[in-house]
C-alpha cells in the first residue's frame, strides 16, 4: 500500500481539510456568488493562500473556519428571506396581481449590520485603527454624482455627505487635525483621534470622471458597511464632548450647501449652552460648599477640579488650537471653500467666504487674509509644497526648503541643530561623540592597513604569474617599488572591488532565504539611491537654468 494512499470516505487531513475553494464554498453554504461576496464584506472573512494548493493555483482559497463562521451568521437568513420575498414580487407581477405586489412591497425584509460592528470592533479604538479606508470611501462617494445605471442613489450620497461632514466638524471643534497635503489624487488629512492616527483622503471638488472597468456593486457593499461604522464612531465621539447626534442644522444654511459652516455653528452654540450650565452648577456647589461640615472642605470643589483636570488637552492641541487664534479670513468664491473651512476653523481661525450663508462680508474690517487663487494677483512665486507624509532622512534626500523649515522650527524653540550625520542625543553629550570618532578613525585606520598589505601581497602575486608565463628567472621586486605602483593604480575602482569581494564572502555564509531577502534589501537600496541621484540631477539643473536667465 503506497504512503499517502487514503481510502475512500476516511476524513481529510492537512492543507485539504483547512482550506476550501471558493465555488465549494458557494455550494456549502447554498448562496448565489454575490450574496457570498457580500457577506465575505460585511464579516470581514478574506481569501488565504495556502502553501500547498490541493485543487491548483487557478482557484481562490478560503479557510474552512472562516466557512463554517459565515454558515451561523444570522445575516445568511435574512439574505434568503430576501430572495424569496423578490421570487414572490416577481411572480405576483408576472400574474399581474398588483394587489399582491403591493401588499407584499409594503412587507420588504430589512437587515442592519449593528451586531456586525459591534462584533467586529469590540473596543472604541479597534474601530479607529480601521477607519482610514472608510473614511476615504465615504468622502469619495460624497463627491459623486447620483448615477441610476450603478445604483448610485442620491439618497446615498446625501448620506455620505453628511457623515464626512459631522466627522469633519468633529475634528474641527475638537482640532485634532494634524498634517494636511494637496496632491494630485487629493487632499490627504490625519487627525490624531484618542491616540491614534486617522489617514484619509478627499478627492478635489471636480467634476468626478466615472470609470467603466470598476465594479461599483463591490464598492456600494463596502460604502453599506462603512456608513454603518462611521456612523456608530461619530455617535461615540459626539458623545464625548457632550452633544447629541445627529446634529440638528439650521435649514436655511443647509439649503444653501454651508453644512459645514452650519455643523460649526451648532457645535458653538452647544458649547456655550455647557457653559452656562457649568456655571449655574459652580454657584450651586459654592452655596452648598457653606452647608458642608467642617470635617469635609472643599469636597464638592475638588469633584469639580477633577472633572475639569480629565478634559485637559495635551500640548500638541494647545499648539494646533492658537495657531490661527486672532485672525480672520476671507474666501473668494474661486478657492476650495470646504476644504479651507475645514482646515482654518481646524487651527482656531475664523471664515468667511464670498456668497450666501457667510457670517460676514467682505467689507469686514476684521478680515486679515483674504485668499485668492487669481492669476492676475500673482506677484511671488509660491514656496514648495512639501509633504508631511515623507521621512525625508529615511529617504535619504532633504529638499532644500525642508531644511529651511526645520532651521526657522529650532529658531523658534530656541534649539540648536545638530551637524549632519549626527543625532540630537550626541549634541546632548559631546564626550561619547568625541570618543566614538576617535573609535571610527581607528577602525578606518585598520581597515586600510588591512587592505593595503593585501594589496601588496595580490601584486606579488601577479608579477610572480607574469614571470612564470614570459619564462623568465623570478626575482623580486622590492617592496618600496610594489608599494608605489599600487599608490599609483589604487583608485575607487578598486575600494569598490574589495566590497563586492566582502559581500561575496558574507553571501556564502547565509543560507538561501536569506540570501534572497539580503539581495531584495540591496535592490531597494539602490532603487532608492536612484531615485535620489534623479532629483539631486534635477536641482542642479534648475539652478543652471536660474543662473542662465539671470545672466
Amino acid at each position: 500500500m503506497p504512503k499517502h494512499y487514503r481510502p475512500a470516505g476516511k476524513k481529510k487531513e492537512g492543507n485539504a481539510a483547512r482550506y476550501i475553494t471558493r465555488s465549494q464554498a458557494v455550494k456549502y453554504l447554498q448562496v448565489s456568488l454575490s450574496v457570498f461576496r457580500r457577506l465575505c464584506i460585511f464579516k470581514g472573512v478574506f481569501p488565504r493562500d495556502p502553501k500547498k494548493k490541493v485543487k491548483g493555483n487557478h482557484h481562490t482559497y478560503y479557510h474552512m473556519k472562516d466557512i463554517l463562521f459565515l454558515k451561523h451568521e444570522p445575516l445568511l437568513e435574512k439574505f434568503r428571506e430576501m430572495r424569496a420575498y423578490e421570487k414572490k414580487v416577481k411572480k405576483a407581477v408576472s400574474k399581474k396581481n398588483k394587489d399582491l405586489a403591493e401588499r407584499l412591497l409594503t412587507r420588504k425584509p430589512t437587515y442592519t449590520l449593528d451586531m456586525l460592528i459591534r462584533e467586529r470592533y469590540p473596543k472604541f479604538i479597534d474601530s479607529l485603527r480601521d477607519l482610514d479606508d472608510c473614511l476615504t470611501m465615504v468622502h469619495l462617494f460624497a463627491a459623486l454624482p447620483a448615477i441610476e445605471r450603478e445604483n448610485i442613489q442620491a439618497e446615498r450620497i446625501h448620506n455620505c455627505r453628511g457623515l464626512s461632514l459631522e466627522w469633519q466638524a468633529y475634528i474641527s471643534r475638537t482640532h485634532k487635525l494634524r498634517k494636511v497635503f494637496i496632491s494630485v489624487k487629493g487632499i490627504y488629512y490625519q487627525a490624531d483621534v484618542e491616540g491614534q492616527k486617522v489617514t484619509w483622503l478627499t478627492p478635489h471638488a471636480l467634476q468626478q470622471v466615472m470609470p467603466q472597468d470598476v465594479d461599483y456593486k463591490i464598492m456600494l457593499t463596502f460604502l453599506e458597511f462603512y456608513e454603518t461604522l462611521l456612523g456608530f464612531v461619530n455617535l461615540r465621539l459626539y458623545h464625548s464632548i457632550n452633544l447629541k447626534y445627529p446634529p440638528i442644522l439650521d435649514p436655511r444654511l443647509k439649503a444653501l450647501a454651508a453644512d459645514l459652516y452650519a455643523l460649526t455653528r451648532y457645535v458653538d452654540a452647544k458649547d456655550q449652552t455647557k457653559g452656562a450650565n457649568i456655571e449655574e452648577s459652580e454657584l450651586r456647589l459654592a452655596q452648598l460648599q457653606h452647608q458642608l461640615p467642617a470635617n469635609e472642605p472643599g469636597a464638592l470643589m475638588n469633584l469639580v477640579e477633577n472633572a475639569a483636570d480629565e478634559n485637559d488637552e495635551d500640548e500638541e492641541t494647545k499648539a494646533c488650537k492658537t495657531l490661527f487664534k486672532d485672525m480672520t479670513f476671507f474666501l473668494s468664491r474661486e478657492v476650495p471653500r470646504e476644504s479651507l473651512l475645514f482646515v482654518i476653523t481646524a487651527f482656531g481661525g475664523v471664515v468667511s467666504w464670498e456668497g450666501d450663508g457667510a457670517p460676514f462680508e467682505e467689507s469686514n474690517q476684521s478680515i486679515n487674509y483674504q485668499i485668492v487663487d487669481r492669476p492676475t494677483q500673482s506677484h511671488r512665486v509660491l514656496p514648495p509644497h512639501l509633504s508631511p507624509f515623507v521621512d525625508n532622512e529615511a529617504e535619504g534626500y532633504v529638499p532644500e526648503y525642508a531644511e529651511t523649515i526645520k532651521r526657522l522650527q529650532a529658531a523658534a524653540r530656541k534649539e540648536i541643530l545638530p551637524m549632519p550625520g549626527a543625532e540630537q542625543d550626541d549634541l546632548e553629550n559631546a564626550q561619547n561623540l568625541l570618543v566614538e570618532g576617535i573609535i571610527d578613525r581607528t577602525k578606518a585606520k585598520e581597515a586600510a592597513e588591512r587592505k593595503r598589505k593585501m594589496s601588496i601581497l595580490q601584486e606579488q602575486y601577479h608579477q610572480e604569474l607574469k614571470m612564470e608565463v614570459e619564462g623568465t628567472q623570478y626575482t623580486s621586486l622590492p617592496t618600496t617599488e610594489i608599494k608605489k605602483k599600487i599608490a599609483e593604480d589604487t583608485d575607487d575602482n578598486a575600494l569598490q572591488q574589495f566590497a563586492e569581494d566582502d559581500d561575496n564572502m558574507s553571501k556564502v555564509a547565509m543560507s538561501r532565504k536569506k540570501r534572497r531577502l539580503y539581495e531584495a534589501m540591496k535592490i531597494s537600496q539602490a532603487r532608492k539611491k536612484a531615485s535620489v541621484d534623479t532629483l539631486e540631477t534635477r536641482k542642479k539643473n534648475i539652478k543652471k537654468s536660474k543662473k542662465t536667465t539671470s545672466e
